[in-house]
């Protein structure tokens, strides 16, 4: 007669935080997807740039305002993404609410500002390949900034419910803290492609 082990669970926690959550696990596998991705467009950029006579092709360098403002708004960020992923872990709903409202207005910032970027690019995106290339990194970066923007207001206004104590919603915030990390910190090396491996 074969043994059963009955283990009783019922006093384990719904949900983990960080890596005891799936979903912590599903937003690094699709940051990782994302930054292939990325990855991807800029080796484009550089075979191009290999590839071509002169550079950028047919237009001026980007003008160099817009993109380092968005730069050291994303950067400057991070200060306060840090701190909601830390009040996150801790559970501090109220400090947590006012995290959400700061990294929504970082989300708009930069979003604003892109609008004067695409025009400070100086070429078309359908002028040539140079042209393509840059837009397609702009608005790639652009749609990440976005889709993080949509997530964050949708997190804030959950934590101004019943649902913010749960502590599934604190996970997510984690994560969302996690992937505007990632949001800037690729951002860095696009930065770095358009203004000023351009200016070489």
């Amino acid at each position: 007669m074969t043994q059963r082990i009955v283990l009783d669970l019922a006093k384990l926690p719904l949900h983990g935080l960080s890596t005891a959550s799936v979903t912590w696990w599903g937003t690094l596998a699709f940051m990782l997807i994302e930054g292939t991705g990325f990855a991807l467009v800029l080796a484009v950029y550089l075979y191009l740039m290999s590839r071509a006579v002169t550079w950028p092709i047919d237009a001026p360098p980007p003008d160099l305002l817009p993109g380092t403002l968005v730069t050291v708004t994303l950067i400057a960020s991070v200060v306060p993404n840090v701190l909601i992923a830390r009040w996150a872990k801790q559970q501090k709903l109220s400090r947590v609410r006012a995290g959400l409202i700061v990294m929504c207005l970082f989300g708009i910032a930069p979003l604003v500002i892109r609008i004067f970027e695409f025009p400070a690019l100086r070429i078309n995106w359908d002028a040539n390949a140079y042209g393509s290339v840059v837009w397609t990194l702009l608005g790639l970066h652009t749609t990440h900034i976005i889709t993080d923007l949509v997530e964050t207001f949708v997190l804030a206004a959950l934590m101004f419910t019943r649902h913010g104590s749960s502590s599934r919603r604190f996970g997510d915030v984690e994560d969302n803290a996690m992937y505007w990390n990632f949001v800037v910190i690729t951002w860095l090396p696009i930065y770095s492609c358009l203004y000023w491996v351009s200016r070489l």
